[in-house]
């Protein structure tokens, strides 16, 4: 294809858009569309031709998204009764560099996109508030979680704080009462457990996806 890589977004009409027209988007969102960063963000767009990536410097869209500047997300399509997007924020690293090689979780890079949207189709939710003081904490549990399984689920951090996650508690049942919570889906067949969880440990993690891989 001769389009150029990444599409410019410069409204949240033309992001939304560009997010539903595809299973899987990415968009990076950056202040400075010159940056180094960007730059980095380019060069992983035109290694990764099956899916589209999106850039956009607008603060309309970044405040929309709930992303922050330098920040790198992923939206994919899950298909149930009430077809909802996930969608995970990645904040570049210090050092000019998009991370790893393998998309699994938010600190891998985005070169393997296309092997995760044919092969994976189990997903682990973390629905939780991304303010909470306990975020951090919760986040490199559920990172060193995501490690186990590597080519068998891909774990999504999804922040409850985002009008745009309310469709998905809503598919879940769940109140922002119950959370944090675990979620895992089947794809195929929309087979899913729901878990409200009052601290993300890896031993609960780990539980909570062989019971459902069983």
């Amino acid at each position: 294809s001769t389009t150029e890589k990444p599409i410019l977004l410069n409204n949240i009409p033309d992001a939304e858009a560009f997010i539903s027209g595809a299973e899987v988007a990415v968009i990076g969102f950056f202040q400075d569309p010159q940056s180094p960063e960007a730059e980095q963000f380019r060069l992983a767009a035109g290694q990764v031709p099956e899916v589209p990536f999106g850039l956009s410097s607008s603060a309309a869209v970044l405040s929309h998204y709930g992303a922050s500047e330098n920040t790198v997300a992923l939206f994919r399509r899950v298909r149930g009764p009430a077809a909802w997007r996930g969608g995970h924020h990645e904040q570049l690293p210090p050092g000019n560099t998009l991370p790893g090689k393998n998309l699994h979780l938010q600190h891998k890079g985005l070169t393997a996109i296309g092997v995760m949207q044919s092969s994976l189709e189990f997903n682990l939710l973390l629905i939780t508030d991304k303010m909470s003081p306990k975020h951090p904490e919760q986040m490199r549990k559920f990172r060193a979680a995501a490690e186990l399984y590597k080519g068998k689920i891909l774990f999504i951090l999804l922040d409850s704080n985002l009008k745009s996650n309310e469709r998905v508690l809503s598919y879940f049942q769940l109140k922002k009462s119950q959370l944090p919570a675990l979620a895992i889906f089947h794809t195929p067949d929309d087979e899913h457990e729901v878990l409200s969880v009052d601290e993300i440990s890896i031993e609960r993690v780990q539980d909570f996806c062989n019971r459902f891989l069983q």
